[in-house]
C-alpha cells in the first residue's frame, strides 16, 4: 500500500542569516528538523511520500521545502505558503515540487483572509487551478462561504479544524465540519489527531469521530496525515492506528485514505 502523509513541517536553525519573525509561534521541537530528519523517519516507518507544509514560525518563505523536493522529487512535494504581497499565482506550480498553497489562521492578517470570500487568495487560486490546504480552527462558517464562493476551488481543512483543546472539547466544531462534507470540493486531513488526545495509542477516544468524518466525507476526500513533529506517538503507530485499528476501514478505502486520496486530490501523479 502506498503510504503518503499530508502533512510533515520541516524547518532550520533560526540564524542571523535566515531569521524567523516574531509573533509566529515556537517550533514543535527545540532541534531544527530536516529533510534528511524525515527520510530516515519515512523509510523506518514506511511511508513512500510526504507533503511538505512549510511551518507559519519560518515566516512566508517556501525555500527549504522547494529544495528538499527538487533533491528527492519521488519523496516530497510541496504546499507552499502564499506570497505575502497579493500577485497573480498562474505560474505557481512552475517551481518544481509545488502543488498548491497553505493558508494558516494563526495571525490577523491570516485571520482577515478568511473573512473576505473575495480574497485575492482564493480568486487567483481558483483561476490557477491551485488546491488550497486551510488551518481554519474556529473559522469553518467562514471556509463554507469561500467554499460556496468558489466552487473550482478544491480546500482541504487541516486536522479537522479541530479546536485547541483536548479529547471531546477539541471536536465541538465537528458538526459544522461535517456540514461542509455536501461541497463535493472540500476535503479533510485527519492528521494531529494524537496531538489532540489525553489517551494512550490506539487513541480509541478518537475512533467514533473518524467513523463520522469518513461517513460524510468517503475515502476519497479523508485524507490520512500526522504533522509528525507533533505527535506523540512513533511514526509507525500513527499508520497502523488506521490500518489495524479501524475495522471499519475496508482494504479499498485504506487505499484512498492512507494515499492515494491525496495524491489525485493535489494532482500529485501516483508513481508507476
Amino acid at each position: 500500500m502506498l503510504f503518503v502523509d499530508a502533512q510533515v513541517h520541516i524547518w532550520g536553525a533560526n540564524t542571523p542569516e535566515r531569521p524567523c519573525p516574531e509573533g509566529r509561534g515556537a517550533p514543535h521541537r527545540a532541534q531544527p528538523f530536516s529533510k534528511d530528519d524525515l527520510l530516515k523517519e519515512m523509510d523506518a516507518a514506511g511511508v513512500a511520500r510526504v507533503v511538505i507544509v512549510p511551518p507559519s514560525w519560518e515566516g512566508d518563505c517556501n525555500d527549504l521545502a522547494l529544495e528538499a523536493a527538487r533533491l528527492h522529487p519521488g519523496r516530497f512535494a510541496v504546499m507552499g505558503r502564499p506570497p505575502a504581497e497579493p500577485r497573480p499565482l498562474g505560474n505557481w506550480r512552475d517551481q518544481p515540487g509545488m502543488l498548491g498553497l497553505r493558508v494558516t489562521s494563526n495571525t490577523a492578517e491570516a485571520r482577515a483572509l478568511f473573512d473576505d470570500p473575495e480574497g485575492w487568495v482564493w480568486n487567483e487560486a481558483e483561476r490557477a487551478e491551485l488546491p488550497v490546504m486551510v488551518s481554519p480552527s474556529g473559522l469553518l462558517p467562514q471556509v463554507d462561504r469561500i467554499a460556496q464562493r468558489h466552487p473550482q476551488l478544491k480546500l482541504v481543512i487541516d486536522h479537522l479544524a479541530l479546536l485547541r483543546a483536548k479529547d471531546n472539547a477539541a471536536f465541538d466544531d465537528l458538526p459544522k465540519l461535517l456540514r461542509l462534507a455536501r461541497l463535493p470540493n472540500v476535503a479533510v486531513k485527519a492528521s494531529a489527531l494524537p496531538a489532540s488526545t489525553t489517551h494512550d495509542y490506539p487513541y480509541y477516544n478518537l475512533h467514533p469521530y473518524l467513523r463520522r468524518v469518513f461517513d460524510a466525507f468517503g475515502p476519497c476526500r479523508m485524507f490520512w496525515g500526522t504533522d509528525l513533529t507533533r505527535l506523540p506517538c512513533t511514526y509507525r503507530q500513527a499508520i497502523t492506528m488506521f490500518t489495524e485499528e479501524l475495522p471499519w476501514l475496508s482494504a479499498a478505502d485504506q487505499e484512498w485514505v492512507m494515499g492515494r486520496g491525496i495524491c489525485e486530490w493535489l494532482g500529485w501523479p501516483l508513481p508507476n
